[in-house]
């Protein structure tokens, strides 16, 4: 019941979308295409008599418009098929008259003669999240992709969304196709009211409102050679193969990269063709591995070994360079080489003999390696296809896949219109001409045509017919997902594209048993074309559902999109940031600052204004049970979860467990995505498994012997939430309430005399009073954290000092460090001055200037000055400068080397305080009177704050020069000091369509394989009705009911009975809720309906039996 999938190594489905119009024909004439001819597949099978080196009539290149899905009908019936709207249409073209579409490039939903094609600056701000996927470079060259876009129907709609959100150059977008009810089902931008509109006319400005970044076109007419020669891409959506294989030899003959994509029901597919020698710069997405060395031998096949067996997570062939190796100095900066593995821990780089002797120290550099694909067209790929898999069980499904959409293409192609729902003759016509392809057809020495499968699957044949005419917004989600993230490698060249065709069904959905055609009876409802896949019943099921959608964020929206035919609930409390509009679709700039549950309610309602939906804006938790409470829980039908932390996800997963509600659960990582459904009594919970937690830092790592940026990153950070957030609180505190502060002070021994000197430091004569005493203050933290401290550990530990073994202190994970010295052209030197100067007058709450440029901030640190001998750090002169001393080493300080030694030494704190000392500690506390007054303000991290980012990257990267180790720009410090999650609007589109496939199986009730291994699981409970029951009842009904004997009972953390309490008889008559309420002093809620209640018991042979908790019902 769980996918795991990525948009890398791609598993997903399909779906139909698009309706009926005619159109200029496609005139490729231009081209100077080859006049070879195309596959049979272009040929009807009544007319193979007639196979030659030229096509039939009829059997070419459509108008386009009338391949979009829909199209006339053999009889009246095909009407309900292919949409209504006609009333609404002609009543419009009345009114408006038969005007075009207008020809206009729009950006951010304003049109614009002209724009800046040079600008290539990525705005972080609003793609912080994706570039932690793409990365910048690949982010420029997407920037640079003109997409051109043919059909906006459910399945290119979703598309266009996805690529806009992205930020490629530009979309120019081409349908001559009218708005029907069918689109409604799918196509998220069109409503009732734009029936008869053109697609892209009823799109467009809510399209472009996606991005700013993005400029919108609009392409009428015919399409050419010369039209397609201007674009980097061309991706056809609902187009038949007739269609796309001419415009794939357009492309390739122009240099055009090219994509199709399809969906018919619960089936779709994606046909990919960079051209030749594509590169890919980037093959999985994975950030290349770094580790340290801990030898490596000196012989014909040199063996590399981790320190302190630290796996290497590299594979063969991988390739490899080196740094900072010590004796071998050779493998310093070599060209990558390649790697043979020989275990988790060793590898072999090749000869090492000649080189010099290995002696300490180094890093292994992962280095990506490209690579160089050649694809073939269409027209090459449909006689000799080539499959990325997307489900290994289903394999042998690719080929009859590839020839049923053939044979559906085929059959539109004679009649104007798809097999009608659920309709036998039809199908058995599709399973006709499926047959007539499927078999090898020569002429004149020209293979037309290849057999793809020794035997045609007749039922799967027959399935995908009866449904092929239905839209699906799940499937369209998933299938445009993974086509716009296709789109995206073929601009970027990263990531490893489908090669070539991909295939994906989802027909275990559909109902068990054969429908009637009664149920498939289109009513001119918006939602037909989900009646086409599923019919009348199950569709009157999914409109009565109540579900619980859990969060409004990313996966929130997209799932708001995809159920915008239910009622459902949604709640959350966090409000729209910037970084949130590249992938939560629903939100525009203006809704900035705005709650994202009200907000994304509204715009779904936008897209179905019969969608029955209840929006809350509060937390979701304990403290939140009255709102949500037994009432509330007892009338959904299930829950689905859209959040991003585990504790929430726990939380929900724990109500869901007590109300015996399904739950949705689906997640995002990147590329990377995963969808579990928990069912109760059947599967494992949300809780059941667990990820293994994060590896944590030594602290002893992070305060003297850093050796990765990873360290010193976080060294800055709880650096920053020391000094600016800790400290101010506690001064507040001590101000505040003096007598808790020094109890509380007292009571934590260990931690004592830093927070004293922390507020002597914040409170004490040194306390700023103007911004010029910031810059000095920041100065001087320069001075003690970058020179003062690391001196002061050489002291401790000498460069040339060895081990009682004999080897160098300073070498293997140990780097040595070096002091800095301070200067003004150095610029994470002035980074850091300037960031601690603006939080410093933050917390005492002083004005910063309001341009703060960097030679202000140097002409005030100039007054910092250093004085050969004498006065402590920060003290000032009267002259107005502030001496910064020379160091001079302490003696007697005590240096850990590992976590053992630091407990123990805390542990050796505690018992050596003294009454005495602690009173001397105290008496250093600044007296009330002379800070009572004083303002401050603590300051949150925050990692979209640019002030907190400069202030954590510019700490980090001096602690990392001080240990030699490669600095670290802000957007990695953020992503490792905010702990991002990287993410990408087509990841969360394609999970969401996946959880939506299986919301179709949960409401069938689908059987799956049970979760169960004892006559008990996580699912069972006794539920016990009566109010008034007495205690002695309660335990009758068990020794009846289930011959257990029960010996204890209790109520949260409170025993209310057990058989060896002396009062156990005496309450036995007593009403049990009475009970809980007196004797254990539980307190019940008025909302309140039900008591969880755990026992103790015993079966009828004494033996002691593992029982699952009670459920009380007290009405």
């Amino acid at each position: 019941m769980a996918w795991r999938v990525g948009l890398v190594a791609i598993m997903a489905g399909g779906a139909l979308a698009g309706s009926a119009s005619s159109s200029p024909p496609l005139d490729l004439s231009s081209s100077k295409i080859s006049p070879s001819p195309l596959p049979l597949l272009q040929r009807s099978p009544l007319l193979l008599k007639q196979a030659s080196g030229s096509l039939p009539a009829g059997c070419g290149i459509q108008p386009l418009g009338r391949l979009y899905g829909g199209g006339g009908g053999r009889s009246a019936s095909r009407e309900g098929i292919t949409g209504q709207g006609s009333k609404k249409r002609a009543e419009r073209k009345e009114k408006e008259g038969q005007r075009a579409i207008p020809r206009m490039s729009i950006r951010g939903g304003k049109e614009e003669a002209t724009m800046d094609e040079g600008k290539s600056k990525i705005d972080e701000a609003l793609y912080s999240r994706q570039l932690y996927v793409m990365g910048h470079d690949a982010m420029r060259r997407m920037q640079q992709c003109d997409i051109l876009l043919i059909g906006l129907g459910g399945l290119g709609i979703e598309i266009a969304k996805d690529l806009a959100l992205a930020g490629v150059k530009s979309l120019t977008l081409h349908d001559p196709t009218e708005v029907t009810t069918r689109d409604l089902t799918s196509q998220f931008y069109c409503t009732e009211e734009d029936l008869g509109r053109n697609r892209i006319e009823a799109s467009l400005e809510k399209l472009s409102s996606l991005n700013p970044h993005v400029k919108i076109d609009v392409l009428e007419g015919p399409i050419n050679g010369t039209v397609i020669s201007k674009y980097s891409l061309v991706i056809c959506c609902e187009n038949c193969f007739g269609e796309c294989v001419k415009v794939n030899d357009a492309c390739r003959h122009h240099g055009v990269k090219f994509m199709m994509a399809q969906t018919r029901g619960l089936a779709g597919n994606i046909f990919v063709d960079l051209g030749k020698d594509f590169e890919v710069t980037d093959t999985n997405g994975e950030n290349p591995v770094q580790f340290m060395v801990g030898s490596i031998t000196q012989e014909e096949v040199g063996v590399v070994m981790t320190l302190d067996e630290q796996r290497h997570g590299l594979e063969d062939g991988d390739l490899v360079t080196f740094s900072d190796v010590q004796g071998m100095t050779e493998l310093n900066g070599i060209e990558p080489v390649p790697i043979k593995v020989l275990g988790p821990y060793t590898f072999t780089i090749g000869d090492t003999s000649k080189y010099s002797a290995y002696k300490n120290g180094g890093y292994v550099h992962q280095v990506k390696k490209t690579a160089r694909i050649d694809f073939k067209s269409l027209r090459e790929s449909l006689l000799d296809p080539e499959f990325t898999t997307s489900d290994f069980a289903k394999i042998e499904r690719e080929r009859q896949l590839l020839l049923i959409f053939q044979a559906i293409d085929s059959f539109f192609i004679q009649f104007g219109a798809f097999p009608r729902p659920g309709d036998q003759q039809d199908a058995e016509y599709v399973l006709q001409m499926a047959n007539h392809f499927n078999r090898e057809i020569i002429v004149e020495g020209k293979v037309l045509n290849r057999q793809l499968v020794d035997k045609i699957d007749k039922k799967l044949v027959l399935t995908v017919a009866k449904i092929a005419s239905g839209q699906l917004s799940p499937m369209t989600a998933v299938i445009g997902s993974i086509a716009a993230q296709e789109a995206l490698k073929a601009c970027s060249g990263k990531f490893m594209p489908i090669k070539q065709f991909f295939m994906f069904d989802a027909l275990e959905a559909l109902p068990d048993k054969e429908l009637p055609m009664s149920e498939y009876e289109q009513t001119g409802s918006r939602y037909d074309a989900q009646i086409a896949v599923f019919g009348k019943t199950l569709q009157k099921r999914i409109e009565s559902l109540k579900y619980f959608l859990v969060g409004a964020g990313a996966i929130g929206c997209e799932m708001l999109k995809n159920w915008a035919m239910m009622g459902i609930h949604c709640t959350d409390m966090d409000v729209i940031e910037k970084s949130n509009l590249n992938r939560q679709f629903l939100f525009r700039t203006s809704d900035m600052q705005q709650l994202k549950s009200e907000t994304a309610g509204r715009r779904a309602k936008e897209m179905n204004p019969s969608l029955n939906i209840e929006t809350y804006s509060v937390k979701v938790g304990s403290d939140t049970e009255d709102v949500f409470g037994d009432d509330f829980f007892e009338s959904l039908d299930g829950v689905c979860n859209a959040l991003d932390n585990v504790q929430a996800r726990t939380y929900m997963d724990q109500r869901c467990i007590y109300f015996l509600k399904p739950l949705l659960e689906s997640g995002t990582l990147g590329t990377k995505g995963n969808v579990q459904v928990v069912i109760p009594r059947i599967t494992e919970s949300y809780s059941s498994s667990h990820d293994p937690p994060e590896k944590a830092i030594p602290i002893c790592t992070l305060k003297n012997f850093p050796n990765a940026i990873e360290h010193t990153i976080q060294w800055a950070r709880d650096d920053f939430e020391g000094v600016y957030k800790q400290v101010i609180e506690d001064a507040v505190s001590y101000i505040s309430d003096t007598e808790r502060f020094i109890e509380n002070l007292k009571q934590q021994p260990t931690t004592a005399p830093a927070t004293v000197k922390g507020i002597i430091a914040t409170l004490g004569g040194s306390r700023p009073k103007s911004f010029e005493d910031c810059v000095a203050w920041g100065r001087l933290r320069f001075e003690e954290l970058f020179n003062h401290q690391i001196q002061q550990l050489l002291v401790s530990f000498p460069l040339d000092m060895v081990t009682t073994s004999g080897q160098p202190f300073w070498s293997g994970a140990k780097r040595p460090p070096t002091p800095l010295q301070f200067s003004e052209e150095e610029e994470w030197h002035v980074e850091f001055v300037v960031a601690s100067a603006t939080l410093r007058a933050k917390n005492f709450g002083i004005e910063v200037p309001a341009t703060l440029e960097r030679s202000d901030v140097m002409k005030l640190a100039r007054k910092v000055r250093r004085e050969s001998v004498g006065g402590e750090v920060g003290e000032a002169e009267g002259n107005g400068q502030v001496k910064v001393p020379e160091f001079e080493p302490k003696q007697g300080v005590k240096v850990d080397l590992n976590d053992g030694e630091a407990k123990k030494e805390g542990e050796d704190q505690v018992m050596e305080g003294t009454s005495d000392s602690d009173a001397r500690m105290l008496s250093s506390l600044p007296p009330l009177s002379s800070c009572s007054s004083v303002q401050l303000e603590p300051v949150e991290f925050e990692k979209d704050d640019e002030l907190h980012m400069d202030y954590v990257t510019a700490c980090s990267n001096l602690r990392a020069t001080n240990y030699n180790i490669p600095a670290a720009d802000k957007h990695k410090t953020r992503l490792i000091a905010g702990k991002i999650i990287p993410a990408i609007a087509t990841t969360t589109s394609m999970v969401t369509g996946l959880v939506c496939l299986e919301l179709y199986k949960l409401i069938q009730n689908k059987p799956v394989e049970q979760y169960r291994e004892h006559e008990w699981n996580l699912w069972s409970r006794f539920e016990v009705q009566g109010k008034d029951m007495t205690l002695g009842g309660f335990l009758r009904h068990f020794m009846e009911e289930y011959k257990l004997e029960v010996s204890m009972v209790s109520c949260g953390v409170s025993m209310i009975y057990s058989t060896f309490s002396p009062k156990a008889k005496e309450k036995l008559t007593r009403p049990l809720l009475d009970i809980v309420k007196k004797d254990a002093k539980v307190e019940v809620g008025e909302h309140q309906r039900y008591l969880m209640l755990e026992i103790c018991c015993n079966d009828e042979e004494g033996e002691e039996v593992e029982a699952p908790s009670v459920r009380f019902a007290l009405s």
